[in-house]
Order: structure tokens, then C-alpha cells, then sequence
């Protein structure tokens, strides 16, 4: 790969490492775990009791304000209205003291986007590769000193080193066609203390895994918690999962994230008012958040939407992409349009769709110790007197990579 070219209006950064040279991986940021920070004002007892314990954490948040964004009517604590699009980014910001060998630039390796349905049955979490080359729009510099030039073709992992947050919100607007009301972004750190707080995250894998560019180490198939540091190890190993590639990377994080929801979504996470203040703590030391998003009532609105989406309608998927194609998408992933295209309209329109295939059988397969759950009998639940709607048509289905919450699946070890 080519290092980071100058933009206009801003001098190249000095030592930028080159993505092929970097000997570490980035970060999976954890989906809906800095929700916990909402989820803590929901579930403590009383909203006055609530609003102090928010106080408490909300010195801790970064903001930052994106393109267009205004100050608006604040939704209703627990009635938000409508569907939304969070924009979830993790950064591989270097946060040792003395610097960090393996990066000098801020980068947005990890890049997802979350839709909930207008009705708010359910979500769709969409993971962009880093690797996927996007036209990147003209960016407000973060230093207010001007504005980026446009490009038609780079890695889109490179939109946080060239304009922060915002830069990243526009560039998947213009990916996607989606508007994007609210955005976050949170570091290694973030990651590390929220799967502390949580108690750790069980994840499968189907032989043993070793990664000497992260460290991690499983040395036989099975299941693990995995919190702090080891968690984090799991969700930067590339070389260790799969066939090795970034996309194959993004299917076994599925499989960590997967589990994370379900033990968010569990009687002994959201019963537990002590380790919720742990995990709002933990993530808002790491975290930005949109000016709007960063606000008490938003968050609670936004939480209580999440936590009521059942775990068979949460779907998380992979953008649409190969690292077949050549020109200026050599050794980098270039967008599959048609598959593309297609989910998108599905999403806009709150369209429900199934998968082809639970995981894609390169970087997750689905866990052959999963517990067993006896489905419904049709003929015992339906109505025998409901009318037939003769225009109902059967869910799409997509053959793209990706699984639901309520999935089990094991990583396949490299």
C-alpha cells in the first residue's frame, strides 16, 4: 500500500506507517456497550437518582460536532421516535505514553454502521472493511482551518487521520445514501475496561488459535472468556483467524460481537445496576460522541429502543466486498455494487430480510455445541380464522456474509 498522500490544505503527517507494514491489527470496538452508559440511567432506580449517576460519567465524554448537525428537540426519556443510524468507529489512536512503534497516524479501523427500523423491531449492524476503497468527500479540517479536497478512491480507513469523526460520518453518508443522525468512536482502552466490566465475553473457537502480532493464544477449540487485554488480542488478530485477510477478520468478530449482545441482553448484565455503572464508566473515559448523541435523553431514548429488539432481529453483516479485483483496488477490497446496492435499498426501506448462510465458512462457522432451542409449530400458533394476505411475499435473501445476535458461532482458526 501507498502511504497517506498530502491533502490540500494540510501537510502530510511525518512517519505514517503503511497499512501492509503495520505489525498490529485494530481494534473490534464493542457494539451497544457504550449504550451501557444509558442503560445505567434507565435501570438505577428514580430519574433523579439517574440523572446523577449520568452527571457523574458525562464529564468523561469527549464530544465532537458533526457536519449539519443542529440543536434540536430532545426526544422523550424512553419514547424515541422512529428509526435511526448510529455510526460506530474504533480508532487505533496510540495511547501509550513515549508513542507507539507500529503507528503514527489516527486511523479508523474498524468502521460500522447500525440502522434500527423505523417500527424498532429491529437492528442491522453493517461492518465496512477498512480496506474497502470509497470515494472520500471534502472534510472540515478539525482545526477549523479549512477544508480537505475530495478523492475518488481510497482506503476508507484513512478518514479519521484526514478529518476526524465528522470526516468518517460524510464518507459513509455518501457510501451508503443513509443519514447518519448520531456517530461514536472509541479507542483500545475503551475496549480492554468494557470487557472487564462486563465480566468477559464467551467465545468459540474451532481449533487452536496462535498470533505472534497480537498475542493471542488459545491453544485448543473450545470456548473462552475472554476480557482485557485477551479480548483485545482476539478482536485485532487477522493472522490468526481465517484465511488471514481483514474480511475473514470481520466474520470472527461477528462472532465475539455476537456473544457481547447477548450478555448485555442477559438477566445477570441488566440486572445488575453495579456492573452497568462499571461498564458506563469504562466506556465513556475511551469514547466521542456526537454533540446530540453525547445528550441524557438521547442515550436513554436510544438504549431502550436497543434493549428491546429481540436478539433473532439484530443481523450484522459485511459490506459487500472482494480482494479479487485490480487497479486501484489491488491488495485492497473493492465494493461488490449489485450486493451492494441491493442491502442498502433493503435497509432504507425497512425491508426484513434473512441470510443465505449463517457465518461464511472462511472466518466464522456456525458452533456445533450451540444450545437447542425447539422452534414454534406454525400450525399451533396461527390463527386459523386470520385472513390470508394474498399480497404477502416471503423475506428476501441475501447471500452475503454476516449472522444475527442469536446465532452461536465459532471462529475458524488460521
Amino acid at each position: 500500500m501507498s502511504e497517506l498522500r498530502p491533502r490540500s490544505n494540510r501537510s502530510a503527517a511525518v512517519g505514517i506507517a503503511r497499512h501492509g507494514q503495520l505489525k498490529k491489527s485494530s481494534p473490534w470496538p464493542a457494539i451497544f456497550t457504550f449504550i451501557g452508559a444509558a442503560l445505567v440511567v434507565v435501570l438505577v432506580s428514580g430519574a433523579s437518582l439517574g440523572a446523577i449517576v449520568f452527571s457523574q460519567i458525562k464529564d468523561q465524554i469527549t464530544t465532537v460536532t458533526l457536519v449539519g448537525e443542529t440543536e434540536g428537540p430532545p426526544p422523550s426519556i424512553g419514547a424515541y421516535s422512529g428509526g435511526f443510524n448510529i455510526l460506530i468507529v474504533g480508532s487505533d489512536r496510540c495511547e501509550k505514553d513515549g508513542g507507539c512503534k507500529d503507528r503514527d497516524a489516527e486511523l479508523n479501523d474498524v468502521t460500522m454502521l447500525l440502522h434500527v427500523s423505523q417500527d424498532q423491531t429491529n437492528a442491522v449492524a453493517v461492518s465496512i472493511p477498512r480496506d474497502l476503497v470509497v470515494p472520500i468527500p471534502s472534510c472540515p479540517q478539525p482545526d477549523g482551518t479549512g477544508s480537505t479536497s475530495a478523492m475518488s478512491a481510497r482506503p476508507i480507513n484513512e478518514t479519521l487521520y484526514y478529518g476526524g469523526l465528522p470526516c468518517t460520518v460524510l464518507t459513509v453518508e455518501k457510501l451508503t445514501g443513509l443519514d447518519i443522525q448520531f456517530a461514536g468512536m472509541i479507542t483500545f482502552n475503551g475496549v480492554i475496561e468494557m470487557s472487564n466490566a462486563v465480566g468477559g465475553v464467551d467465545v468459540c473457537v474451532d481449533g487452536p488459535i496462535k498470533d505472534k502480532y497480537t498475542g493471542l493464544d488459545l491453544p485448543a477449540a473450545g470456548t473462552y472468556n475472554l476480557s482485557g487485554a485477551q479480548a483485545l488480542a482476539f478482536l485485532r488478530s487477522r493472522h490468526g483467524v481465517g484465511d488471514g485477510s481483514d474480511l475473514t477478520r470481520i466474520s470472527s468478530q461477528q462472532v465475539y460481537l455476537s456473544s457481547l449482545v447477548r450478555t448485555l441482553k442477559s438477566s445477570d448484565t441488566l440486572g445488575d445496576p453495579i456492573k452497568l455503572y462499571r461498564l458506563a464508566q469504562a466506556a465513556t473515559q475511551s469514547m466521542t460522541l456526537s454533540d446530540n448523541f453525547s445528550k441524557l435523553d438521547t442515550l436513554v431514548s436510544v438504549a431502550m429502543a436497543l434493549k428491546n429488539v429481540p436478539l433473532e432481529k439484530v443481523t450484522f453483516v459485511q459490506y459487500p466486498g472482494t480482494t479479487e479485483a485490480g487497479g486501484v483496488y489491488t491488495g485492497k477490497v473493492a465494493p461488490v455494487k449489485a450486493k451492494a446496492d441491493q442491502l442498502f435499498s433493503l435497509i432504507e426501506s425497512d425491508t426484513p430480510f434473512a441470510l443465505a448462510a449463517v457465518g461464511d465458512d472462511k472466518g466464522s462457522t456456525v458452533d456445533p455445541n450451540a444450545p437447542v432451542t425447539e422452534a414454534p409449530d406454525p400450525a399451533a400458533t396461527a390463527d386459523p380464522a386470520a385472513p390470508v394476505d394474498p399480497s404477502a411475499t416471503p423475506e428476501p435473501v441475501l447471500d452475503i456474509s454476516g449472522q444475527t445476535a442469536a446465532d452461536y458461532t465459532c471462529t475458524i482458526a488460521n
